[in-house]
Order: C-alpha cells, then structure tokens, then sequence
C-alpha cells in the first residue's frame, strides 16, 4: 500500500482505452457515410438518420446505464459494453439491407457507447481518487479526443485501401478480441478489491458534502425550470452539441470530401482536430478552476463560430487545416466550464439531475446536428445552410452565457466544481 506506483493508475490507463476504443469507433461514423450510400442507395438525408437515431439511443441509456453502474459495478458495465460494441460493428460487415444497420448501428453500438461513458469512468474515478482527481477526470476526458485522432482517421484510410467491410471486421475484432480482456481482467471496481485505499486515503467529510450538495429533500424540478441560469446553461450545451458530435463527429469527412480534398488530407484535418481538441479539454479544465466559467463559455462559443466562417471560406488544404486547429481547440472544451457552473448555481438543489439534463440537452442538440444537415444536403447539395445555422446559433449560446449570473465560489465549492467537471 506504500508502493510509489498506485493500482489506481492502471485503472486510469484501462479505462482510457476503453472510451478511446468505444468512443474512436462511434466518433468514426463519418468515415462510412458515403460508403453506405453507395452501397445501400440511400441519400444522405437517411444516413444522417442513423446517427440521429444513434445519439437518441445513446442519450437515453444514460439514466438507465447510471442505475447499473450502482448495482453491478463499473467493471461489469464498462466490459460488456465494450464486447457489445465490438460484436455489433462486426456484424454489420454481414448486412445487406438498411434497416439491418439501424438496428446494429443505431440500437446496438448506441447502447455499448452509452455503457462505456463518463458515467461508469467517473464512478471509477470517484472510487480510486481522493486526490487529483481532477487530473485523473482530464485524463479519461482526453481519450474521447485520442479515440478521434486515431480511429476516425484511422478507419478512413483502411476505407480507402481497402473497403468498408474489412474495416468494421478489423474494429470489431480489436474491441471484443484486444480491449474486452484487457478491461475484464484488469479493471476493478473498488480499491478494496485490491486491498489498496484510494489515492489520497480515506474521505473525511467529502462523501457528506457531496451528499449535500446533490440532494436536497425539498427540491422541486419546476424550481429549476424557473430558473434563468438552467435555460442559459442547457440551451447553450444543446448549441454545443449540434455544432460538435451532430454536425463536425458525423459530417466533416463528407464535407472534405465534398471540396475535392484527398483522404489524406482528410485524415491529416481529423487527427489535427482531435489532438487540439485535447489540449482544449486540459486547459479548459486548468482555466476554469482560475478564471470566470461564464466568460470562458461566452469565449469559447464565439471561437466556435468563427471557425465554421473559416470553413465556409475553405477552398484549400491550409485553410481546413486552421479551421481543424481552431475548432479543435473549442471542441470539447466547453464541458468543464459548463459542469462547473451547474454545481455552483444548483448546489442546493439535484446536481445529478441538472447534469442529467445538460447530457440530455447535449445528445438532442446532436441528434439534430446530425439529422438536419443531411437531410438540407439531400435538397440542395451543399452545407451552406447548415453552416450559416450555426454560426447564429452559436452566437446565441454566446451571448446565452455572457448573461449568466455571478456566482461567487468558495473555496469548498471549488473542490466541488473540480470534482464534477
């Protein structure tokens, strides 16, 4: 138990991998949409379905994937999800017709990806870590963008050389054959399993104010609709989704595509994205502990919209190249910030339910994003509209955010806010 090396850190590492795996496989969608229009003769208005349907699936496990966390344990939970995943995209090498991948892809893989979340990695975390677990939170966050830099480009370029029916066998084949043991014999729910305490040892009054801070008997859900802070928050996130996992996750290798730019450069645009997209989520996390939340929200989604202008006006490599560093940057970033200020402004309230919300406010956000701009496509050919959609929209989350109250943080509440973000 005195070992310089805490068990801790493998627990760290696993389930890095395993959201790197699972999340890089969802993430790659885009990869396959125009090889399933070309084989299954759908537009890309329907294809764009799919990944509607995926983002709705997967928005709505999560309540249920919480309540399973808590009997069963994240191992079970993060395993199995894990197999799921892999044995339902290597499948889809089988199928033949479309409805056989919105059953595959839009039920089954969406139920794996809601099972292997940040919600059984924060319950892990929330075991093995007394301290740093900020750190230990940026470090699992980090592998949804790692699992972009890897497995989105990845599988675009195995596409090419090879087909898409190879692709999804060799995915397949690396989560249920590669990850799935590794998770299973290697992960466990609870320092005690390995007869370790947690980093930090023992919590002193942090489970108590945790409980007071998420519970509270009197809490009234119409209390937090009246509120001007809980629109200016779940709005904004729901902006944030469209513009992010909707919109860029499922239609930027299309969008690339459609200006005439090579797979590999592609490719190139996607991994660039995905690693300032991790340097956004560290400094987003090591800003908002500093600095005001409500501003760096405001900031971040006025960066946003600058980038698709930037996109709209990409007629080169280069320029889809800076349009990948800045949208990068402002990616994900905007997660930290917005959890933070909903435990600050909802401390006396539900947190879990507020943060419940802001998820599900983000998957439908998503889901739309991913919809809507496919389906304007199949009417005129072109994301012109959708871009110019978002570049408002954004600017309404931005100004959304600026009109956020002050809150004023102590320094108890700030270990809170580290904590939940």
């Amino acid at each position: 138990m005195k070992a310089k090396f805490h068990y801790a850190w493998i627990i760290i590492f696993i389930t890095f991998l395993a959201l790197l795996a699972v999340q890089g496989v969802r993430l790659a969608f885009g990869a396959f949409v125009q090889p399933w229009e070309k084989d299954f003769s759908m537009d890309r208005g329907t294809i764009s379905l799919i990944s509607t349907l995926s983002f709705v699936v997967y928005g709505l496990s999560q309540p249920v994937i919480g309540r399973l966390v808590d009997k069963l344990g994240p191992r079970l939970i993060l395993s199995v999800s894990t197999l799921l995943v892999g044995v339902s995209i290597f499948l889809t090498s089988f199928i033949n017709k479309p409805w056989q991948l919105f059953v595959l892809y839009g039920i089954f893989v969406s139920i794996g990806v809601g099972g292997a979340s940040n919600v059984a990695a924060t319950v892990l975390v929330t075991k093995w870590f007394n301290e740093k677990r900020g750190l230990a939170l940026g470090i699992i966050e980090a592998g949804f963008g790692a699992g972009q830099m890897l497995l989105v480009p990845g599988s675009l370029l195995l596409i090419n050389w090879l087909n898409w029916k190879v692709t999804v066998v060799i995915l397949g084949i690396f989560l249920a054959v590669i990850v799935f043991p590794v998770v299973l014999l290697l992960l466990r729910n609870d320092p005690n399993e390995k007869g370790l305490l947690p980093i930090g040892g023992k919590a002193k009054e942090e489970k108590q104010a945790i409980g007071d801070a998420n519970q509270n008997s009197n809490f009234s859900i119409w209390e937090a609709f009246r509120q001007r802070q809980f629109w200016f928050l779940i709005l904004p996130f729901g902006v944030c989704g469209f513009t992010t996992t909707g919109l860029m996750d499922t239609h930027l290798i299309p969008i690339s595509n459609l200006c005439g730019f090579s797979p590999g450069v592609t490719g190139a645009a996607v991994s660039i994205l995905a690693a300032f997209n991790i340097i956004g989520i560290l400094l987003s996390g090591i800003v908002a502990d500093r600095w005001s939340c409500k501003k760096i929200l405001f900031g971040l989604y006025a960066v946003r919209a600058l980038s698709i202008v930037i996109l709209l006006n990409t007629y080169n490599p280069a320029m889809l190249l800076a349009f990948a560093v800045v949208f990068g940057l402002v990616d994900f970033a905007t997660v930290a910030p917005t959890q933070l200020l909903a435990t600050q402004f909802f401390k006396n309230h539900s947190v879990g339910f507020i943060l419940g919300m802001l998820s599900l406010s983000h998957q439908i956000g998503s889901a739309l994003g991913s919809y809507l701009p496919g389906f304007w496509y199949s009417l005129s050919g072109n994301y012109n509209l959708s871009f110019y959609f978002s570049i408002i929209i954004l600017a309404l989350a931005a100004i959304f955010s600026g009109l956020l109250p002050k809150q004023i943080v102590s320094k108890e509440e700030k270990e809170l806010k580290t904590l939940h973000a």
